[in-house]
């Protein structure tokens, strides 16, 4: 089935396609931590339950810091015998485990001394922090705003330079759109109200981290079709 061919226009009724596009620089509102938990022991129920202590003894540090995370997952978790191979026979060495959590945190004069508190603990790694903005943040409504006021300017220069005007709009539409692709709103992904302050570190521990928040980039892109009136050439 053809398509319909795509309208231009008329002399009297010209038409302006243009885009529209933003570039915010923002605070970031969460900071994302990946955290590794592992064990080694000849013993599989010895590994286990060392996996299995210090797991907990993950969590329990990060329930006291309260509203200051966001958000605490388990996202898997491993066990499994090293083998040596010795001719045609293979002995188990040890057994490994490993559990992965991710860690959401919204209070950045936390993040410094949990990240220290939880890399202090026995057979820990901590990889991060990443930050972000929420899907829900201010930032992406007010890119897409300043896409459109853009794509209007853009297109009222245009008629300007011809000496018309703008008349109506026939269409506005996110980059992608008429294809049915997703909306290029977009960000890497910062505020909310300072939660309650994590309790100290215990006397001895490992001095707090002091961490600079990476600004993130919104970005926001629109086509814009309007006519015009008549122009004086």
């Amino acid at each position: 089935m053809t398509e319909p061919a795509q309208p231009f226009g008329t002399p009297d009724q010209p038409r302006i396609a243009v885009r529209g596009e933003a570039r915010l620089e923002v605070d970031p509102e969460i900071a994302r931590l990946s955290l590794t938990v592992t064990a080694r022991g000849k013993d599989r129920r010895a590994a286990l339950e060392d996996l299995t202590r210090r797991n907990a003894t993950v969590l329990e540090l990060a329930r006291t810091y309260g509203d200051a995370i966001e958000k605490i997952e388990t996202g898997a978790l491993s066990i499994h015998p090293e083998l040596v191979h010795r001719g045609r026979d293979e002995k188990i060495r040890a057994y490994h485990g490993r559990v992965y959590i991710t860690a959401v945190l919204n209070d950045f004069t936390a993040l410094g001394e949990f990240i220290t508190r939880v890399g202090d603990l026995e057979m820990t790694q901590v990889n991060g922090p990443w930050w972000a903005l929420r899907p829900t943040s201010p930032a992406h409504g007010e890119a897409r705003r300043q896409a459109v006021r853009e794509a209007v300017q853009r297109a009222r220069e245009y008629a300007g330079a011809l000496g018309a005007e703008l008349a109506a709009l026939v269409e506005l539409a996110d980059i992608g759109a008429e294809n049915a692709a997703p909306p290029v709103a977009f960000a890497r992904t910062g505020g909310y109200g300072a939660p309650p302050q994590a309790p100290g570190a215990a006397a001895g521990g490992p001095p707090a981290i002091d961490l600079e928040p990476q600004r993130q980039t919104v970005y926001a892109q629109v086509n814009a079709r309007f006519t015009m009136t008549p122009p004086k050439l």
